[in-house]
């Protein structure tokens, strides 16, 4: 089970590369980085899912992917910072914790 989750928090950080990617890609080798960031990403995700409740699973890699992109982009983009960001970006950490923390007692439960 917690390769599972291994898979869905590395698969996120490759869609926070290739999110990135998709904006600032601009020649052929970075379009290919990109690429396979996608290919790694998604393959992670479904490796994991056939494992994990399938939306929790998502819920979590889509949850870490927008707030690490957004943390990305202010530290390596020129992105303004601002305090409302970082706040919504608290709350979407408190449910992707949220998330995990149910399914881990719905796990437990079933054994």
């Amino acid at each position: 089970m917690q390769l599972a989750w291994i898979k869905v928090f590395v698969g996120a950080f490759f869609e926070i590369l290739w999110v990135v990617g998709l904006k600032h890609a601009s020649t052929f080798p970075e379009w290919i980085a990109t690429s396979l960031a996608i290919i790694i990403s998604f393959y992670l995700l479904i490796m994991a899912s056939k494992i994990l409740p399938v939306g929790t699973a998502y819920a979590v890699f889509v949850g870490i992917g927008a707030a690490g992109t957004v943390v990305i982009e202010i530290l390596f983009f020129g992105v303004p910072f601002q305090w409302e960001k970082l706040v919504f970006i608290i709350l979407l950490l408190i449910g992707i914790i949220g998330l995990k923390l149910v399914s881990e007692r719905l796990e437990r439960s079933e054994v």
